[in-house]
C-alpha cells in the first residue's frame, strides 16, 4: 500500500493535499480502497455544498459494501470529480491522482495540523 507524505489523513480513511493557500483536494486511501474492493460507483457532494469535518460528504459503493465518505476537512465544496460518475474505479486505479473525491475551499487551514502525516496513518492501521 502506498502512503505519499505530501498528503495529510484522517481516522475515517480520507486524505487532504492543499493544493493553494486554503484550497485541498481530499480522496480516500489506498488502503480504503482496497479493503472497498472495485469501486462501481461514487455519491459525490455538490458543488457549493458546505461540509464540515468529521461529517458525511458522500458515499462509495462496491461489490462487498456501500461506505460513507467522511469529510477530513470543513468547508466549501468548490468543484467534484466527474470523471468518477463513468469510471468509478479510478479510486481503485489511481486513488491519490485520478480518483480524488472533491476539492474544497477550507474554512480554516490550521485545521488539517490535526491530521495524521503518513507515517502516524500507516501505523495507527497495525
Amino acid at each position: 500500500m502506498d502512503f505519499p507524505d505530501d498528503l495529510k489523513y484522517h481516522p475515517e480513511h480520507m486524505w487532504v493535499r492543499l493544493e493553494d493557500g486554503d484550497v485541498a483536494t481530499v480522496g480516500i486511501t489506498d488502503f480504503a480502497q482496497e479493503q472497498l474492493g472495485t469501486v462501481i460507483f461514487v455519491d459525490l457532494p455538490d458543488a457549493e455544498q458546505e461540509i464540515s469535518q468529521g461529517e458525511e460528504l458522500g458515499a462509495v459503493e462496491s461489490a462487498k459494501s456501500v461506505s460513507d465518505l467522511i469529510s477530513p476537512v470543513t468547508g466549501v465544496v468548490l468543484r467534484v470529480n466527474q470523471a468518477l460518475e463513468d469510471t468509478p474505479d479510478l479510486i481503485n486505479l489511481e486513488p491519490y491522482t485520478g480518483g480524488w473525491i472533491a476539492r474544497v475551499k477550507l474554512e480554516d487551514p490550521a485545521e488539517l495540523d490535526e491530521l495524521m502525516d503518513a507515517g502516524v496513518y500507516e501505523a495507527d492501521l497495525d
